[in-house]
């Protein structure tokens, strides 16, 4: 969710904090920020430490940084997304710490800035309270700044590893202290947290992703959970607590954490001919699909092998597939719409009893665990918090059978999972998910072709047959795609609209949800989706001429009965906007809109009835003039819970 980017160096490093920020916008941001020693400031009665604050975008603290002349060779950057405290200025990161007496004094000696939550911090805040600290912001964050300052005796490397033990809750922070240039100190628990190896003077860097130092450096140290780390001229040092908030630090080997060259997908960010991110993902879908499957030669399920880890082979998916019964799914938001779609192919191809949970709400009920089920987590990013909780609170319930369908090949779902299929959506700026949906269902499907053919389902007609559907799909996708000025034509209906209903039958009800949910993400118009079969039990009641109807009609099996419910929309002077297969019948006519797929596709249907879904929601927030990538309160990576 929020951005983080830190460095010391001995060159002016705010140009390289500012484009780390900018590199990071595609994470959701209200807010940002950046503090520096400032060198030029010694002499001023402020001090050296000095920030500048936002509301804006990051394009406009650039324009006041320029304004203020901002320099400084050691410095911190942030992007925030509101948690405690409404989005203004005295909210925003980084902030200082104001011991007692210290607002007469200047910014104080600390400067942090955090993504995550502190749970505790009301009581830690009544205890700096009552040593006379006070408080500029309604932030959980400021608590930290504060408590290290109580806890500083010339070593801020100590006084932090001694404030992150009395943390309770999410946290990744980058910190610097007055009294110590040349000197910052990064801590996560929870949440992302990376150092980058810079090549000019011995200079170092903290963020949050490696996109954000892509340019900059791509040698990269991927923090554990636990880690303190600290970054000096020529030097860096780690120490790990592994019991969380009890226990002392021990220092790491380089070994334990070694340095990875990481391609950043820096080319990622540039729009080239498209008007915004979310539009350029939906056009890349063909490309990622293709990615994604590119070495698929045969369904075999070495496909979904763990990496080799500390030297040692990785996890054999063969032995897994063997060993379980049941599969597990469990994801957010889009990730989760996925998994409810992989549910269907599961257990009628693979014959598999499958399972499909809300992270968020998994872990906080009581379940009846099977040691022979199959985890499977999904996450576009690997470092979404509820579904990383999720799946350590399945492996503390004996389920230690876990794979994960991830974006992202160095996150911490596929080094907290035994097996993965890595997904290649390559980079997702836009906030509202698109290519990354399409690939997680092209990994859920070889899932199952893979789980069926260790279960003896998968006789070789049916392999070549869905082989050859998998290696259509890019064309398939293409020819979809130039259904887009149609969708135009739909979405200025839908522009002035408030409400939209969604339909969908079997396979395609999931996607009716992925639908709704992009619309409303977007346009902020409220959708809602439901399974066809329930509009007479409830939300027939709500239909009328203002609320129009959009219908996912594949050729399948409940085609008919689907045709019944969109009579009785209809009937109740409904506007229907259906998508539907070629061969279905289905007329235009009043009240009746019809865009004709190229094509039926099988059991791959939904990875094209998706994309009409997709641009439809894309082109009617366009006509609404909402903001595409950044829609208002929400974040690309949900990294607190």
């Amino acid at each position: 969710m929020c951005g983080i980017v830190g460095a010391v160096s001995t060159r002016n490093i705010v140009p390289i904090l500012v484009q780390g920020l900018q590199r990071l916008e595609f994470r959701g941001y209200d807010s940002c920020g950046v503090a520096v020693y400032d060198t030029p400031a010694a002499l001023t009665p402020q001090g050296p430490l000095h920030r500048t604050r936002s509301t804006s975008r990051v394009s406009e603290l650039l324009a006041q940084i320029a304004d203020e002349k901002l320099e400084g060779t050691t410095g911190i950057a942030h992007t925030r997304w509101a948690t405690h405290g409404a989005p203004a200025v005295h909210n925003a990161h980084p902030h200082f710490s104001h011991g007692p007496g210290a607002y007469d004094e200047g910014p104080g000696r600390i400067a942090l800035v955090h993504d995550g939550i502190i749970e505790n911090h009301d009581a830690l805040r009544s205890g700096l309270e009552a040593k006379g600290y006070e408080f500029a912001s309604q932030t959980d964050t400021e608590v930290i700044a504060h408590l290290i300052d109580s806890l500083y005796d010339g070593d801020l490397f100590e006084a932090v590893q001694a404030a992150v033990g009395q943390l309770h809750g999410a946290y990744a922070i980058a910190v610097f202290c007055r009294d110590e240039p040349h000197r910052v100190i990064g801590a996560r628990a929870g949440s992302p947290l990376i150092l980058g190896i810079g090549s000019e003077g011995g200079e170092h860097f903290l963020a949050s992703d490696a996109m954000a130092l892509a340019g900059v450096t791509d040698q990269i140290v991927y923090l554990e959970e636990g880690d303190v780390v600290d970054l000096q001229l020529g030097r860096y040092w780690i120490v790990h607590r592994a019991d969380g908030a009890t226990g002392g630090h021990q220092p790491i080997d380089t070994a334990a954490r070694p340095v990875r060259t990481v391609t950043a997908h820096s080319g990622a960010a540039e729009l080239g001919p498209y008007r915004h991110y979310m539009q350029k993902e939906i056009f890349e879908q063909p490309r990622a699909i293709a990615d994604t499957l590119e070495g698929v030669e045969g369904i075999v399920p070495e496909l979904f092998d763990g990496a080799p880890r500390d030297g040692q082979p990785g996890a054999s998916a063969w032995r897994v597939f063997k060993d379980i019964d049941r599969v597990l799914i469990l994801a957010c938001g889009t990730s989760y719409y996925s998994g409810c779609t992989a549910k269907y192919w599961l257990e009628e191809i693979a014959r598999i009893p499958t399972q499909v949970e809300i992270a968020s709400e998994y872990r906080y009920r009581t379940s009846v665990p099977d040691p022979r089920t199959l985890v499977v987590t999904i996450s576009q990013s690997g470092e979404t918090a509820d579904t990383l909780a999720a799946l350590k609170h399945a492996r503390k319930l004996g389920m230690e059978q876990t794979l994960t369908i991830c974006n992202v090949a160095t996150s911490a779902m596929v080094r907290e999972c035994k097996l993965a299929y890595i997904t290649r959506a390559g980079a997702e700026i836009g906030v509202a998910s698109t290519k990354a949906f399409t690939t997680q269902l092209a990994g859920l499907f070889l899932l199952t072709l893979a789980l069926a053919q260790s279960r003896g389902l998968l006789d070789a007609d049916a392999e070549a047959r869905h082989l050859k559907a998998m290696r259509h799909l890019p064309a398939a996708l293409q020819a979809v795609l130039a259904l887009e000025p149609q969708l135009i034509a739909w979405a200025d209906d839908f522009a002035p609209k408030d409400h939209a209903l969604f339909l969908g039958r079997g396979l395609h009800y999931p996607i009716a949800l992925e639908g709704a949910l992009k619309l409303k993400e977007i346009t902020y118009i409220h959708a809602e989706a439901y399974a066809a079969g329930e509009l007479k039990h409830g939300p027939l009641a709500l239909v009328t001429s203002e609320m129009p109807v959009v219908t996912v009609a594949p050729n399948d099996a409940l085609l008919e009965k689907l045709k019944s419910n969109l009579q009785e929309v209809r009937a109740r002077g409904g506007v229907l906007y259906v998508l539907a297969d070629a061969d279905t019948r289905i007329e235009r006519a009043e009240g009746l809109h019809v865009i004709r797929m190229p094509e039926h596709y099988g059991a791959l249907s939904p990875l094209l009835h998706v994309v009409p879904l997709q641009l439809l929601a894309y082109h009617t927030a366009v006509a609404r003039g909402t903001d595409v990538d950044k829609p208002r309160n929400l974040a690309k990576s949900v990294t607190v819970e």
